[in-house]
């Protein structure tokens, strides 16, 4: 019998029918997306640079092809149009138009966003943000570089780099940062890995486009293939760079943001001021406080830089106990 999906707007996908028929355009379905050219017929030359891709959102989810790439190549010449596809056979919401040059895009841009394909429904038009790294957190902890690099080269296409940490957060875990050579590289490859292609990971393995701020974090660690924790640099210790290396732990330890109090108690006649200090970390079992002493030529700053520093102690020996011996 027909399956009830197969019903799903059926008036609109017999008009994306008729129009393939009668424009000759060739639509392609794979890996959960439609997609047409890349190139188109009659392109000459390579693919067009970097920055001529744009990001469609908010599309009525059974509008097609059909009334798309009609009004997207209106304002440029489409090398590529991609439609995000349900099973259902409705589009996700979302698509992506790649131009023949940065000039078309940002004309697509400001033409069409905000432009309503239905009363009441703006579309949003944007520069593509053209990511191109994953991040695979709950590899198992025996994984190395060399066998996760060959299974990512049989279950994925378009592998640069690949780059291997330990993640503290699970227990007898790593954790992978992938990079791909194009955004539609890494898509695919995020889709094929979210579906369990890949066979080195654990029941809680997780996949995600591998935010800035991690990949900013990731780099002020040291990989160790042992069990010991990524220490301080010197030149991190600022202020700020204690607190992003403090956060960056209680990232990759799944607890939240911490939260520290300075207060100065008491003022001796020497102008020296002792503080009482308390770093909360949410998730964590205690509170982490102290006392310090900090004289009237020194910023009272110090007083959260030695909070944050008792703070990393005392979280680095607890999360120390806790990894396995390899």
């Amino acid at each position: 019998p027909q399956m009830w999906t197969n019903r799903i707007n059926e008036a609109g996908k017999m008009a994306l029918l008729a129009w393939e028929k009668e424009t000759g355009i060739e639509l392609v379905q794979i890996n959960g997306q439609r997609c047409y050219g890349g190139p188109p017929p009659g392109w000459e030359g390579g693919p067009p640079p970097s920055g001529t891709e744009v990001y469609i959102a908010r599309l009525p989810q059974d509008v097609y092809e059909n009334t798309l790439i009609p009004l997207f190549a209106s304002v440029g010449r489409l090398y590529e149009f991609r439609l995000m596809m349900t099973f259902s056979g409705l589009n996700r919401g979302f698509a992506y138009a790649r131009y023949g040059s940065r000039q078309d895009a940002l004309r697509a841009i400001a033409t069409l966003h905000g432009f309503q394909l239905r009363q009441g429904r703006a579309i949003v038009v944007c520069r593509s943000t053209q990511k191109r790294e994953l991040v695979v957190n709950g590899l198992a902890a025996s994984v190395s570089q060399r066998e996760l690099e060959a299974e990512l080269q049989v279950v994925t296409e378009g592998i640069r780099s690949v780059t291997l940490h330990a993640s503290p957060g699970q227990t007898r875990a790593k954790l992978a940062v992938l990079k791909y050579k194009s955004h539609r590289a890494a898509a695919l490859a995020k889709k094929a890995l979210v579906e369990g292609n890949l066979r080195l990971g654990e029941t809680g393995m997780r996949v995600d486009w591998l935010d800035p701020e991690l990949k900013k974090k990731l780099q002020l660690c040291e990989v160790h293939g042992d069990k010991s924790l990524p220490l301080p640099r010197p030149w991190m210790q600022s202020l700020q760079n204690m607190l992003e290396y403090l956060n960056m732990l209680c990232y990759m330890y799944h607890q939240r943001i911490p939260l520290i109090i300075t207060k100065c108690v008491q003022v001796n006649p020497s102008g020296w001021q002792q503080f009482w200090y308390q770093v909360v970390i949410p998730g964590y079992h205690v509170p982490i406080d102290g006392f310090l002493w900090v004289s009237p030529d020194r910023e009272h700053e110090k007083a959260k830089v030695v909070a944050v520093m008792h703070a990393l102690k005392v979280l680095g020996e607890s999360l120390h106990s806790q990894l396995p011996a390899f």
